[in-house]
């Protein structure tokens, strides 16, 4: 996304709002916000160009408690509006927001639709493997066979594998972060806004009410015998997922494929960026469609020169 820097420094104050969080306390929730909040200042992205757009669950409620342009949309239908908005508006920096209950699973279909088109903006997922807002039950990341405190029973169905999900569906960059390490996250969100295309960045993070398995203790290694931590960075061990040549095809394949064998690493888990890619966008594709576009975004355009009498009366 192009960025246009503010004549006055902004600080990390101007990017927060008035608004009482009413998260959990110990929520993984507040490490993302403050990693989204980070990665704003150091882009020094004015707040009246920033659109934050969210879905529903505990997650949705991210853009109320950003000093921005917040909508709060339907229950797992935020990528189709975050791409209204970038589409009415190209002048605005998009970030979306969900959980993975709202992403992947009932969104999982407009997920595909979003990775596909390719539309320039940054989707960023609170993955706790559980739907928190409606008190704890399995979301699709939980894997078979697993019980958190809040379920009665094990999942009795897989978990999916939201990185090669991404893959699979065309996003031209996927990261993965850890909300407790939000200036870590904070970096990765950065490169997801600056990155021109659909940015996936699927954050790993603890719910301490409803999710006694993956808490920070885990994460950490605690109960582990060398006592290292179940995370580790993929640029740490020499992985380089960007594509170098986008018109070479083995290429992407080989930087694909390599994307989805380490997302299946589960001791450690990896965090970094993926997989990153520069293809022409979806804003691109209708620009080329529809001239008018490319000069200025379709907000600023005179919505009145076309006479539409005619389609009214044949409707009559």
């Amino acid at each position: 996304m192009s960025i246009n820097a503010p004549a006055k420094a902004l600080t990390l104050k101007d990017y927060k709002s008035d608004l009482h969080n009413d998260w959990c306390p110990g929520c993984g929730d507040f490490g993302i916000l403050t990693g989204i909040q980070m990665a704003l200042q150091q882009l020094q992205i004015e707040p009246d160009k920033l659109a934050v757009y969210s879905g529903i669950g505990c997650s949705g409620k991210t853009p109320h408690y950003i000093n921005g342009y917040g909508f709060h949309t339907l229950h797992g239908r935020v990528l189709t509006v975050a791409t209204g908005g970038r589409l009415v508006n190209t002048d605005l920096t998009v970030l979306a927001l969900g959980g993975d209950g709202d992403g992947y699973g009932i969104g999982a279909g407009y997920f595909v639709g979003a990775g596909r088109r390719n539309a320039d903006f940054a989707y960023i997922v609170h993955n706790n493997n559980v739907y928190g807002l409606t008190k704890g039950q399995a979301s699709p990341t939980l894997s078979k066979g697993k019980k958190t405190k809040s379920m009665p029973e094990q999942a009795i169905q897989d978990g999916i594998n939201p990185v090669a999900m991404a893959v699979a569906s065309g996003y031209t960059f996927i990261a993965r972060g850890y909300a407790l390490e939000p200036k870590y996250l904070a970096s990765i969100i950065v490169k997801a806004i600056q990155h021109k295309g659909s940015a996936l960045v699927d954050v790993l993070q603890t719910c301490p009410t409803y999710n006694d398995l993956y808490t920070k203790e885990w994460y950490d290694g605690a109960d582990l015998p060398e006592k290292r931590s179940r995370l580790y960075k993929l640029e740490e061990k020499g992985y380089d997922g960007k594509v170098q040549d986008p018109t070479d095809a083995q290429e992407i394949v080989a930087k694909k494929a390599a994307a989805v064998a380490r997302s299946y690493e589960t001791d450690p888990i990896p965090i970094g960026i993926y997989y990153q890619v520069e293809l022409p966008t979806y804003e691109d594709a209708v620009a080329q469609r529809i001239p008018a576009l490319a000069e200025k975004p379709l907000v600023d355009q005179d919505v009145f020169q076309r006479d539409v009498t005619p389609l009214l009366e044949a409707m009559r």
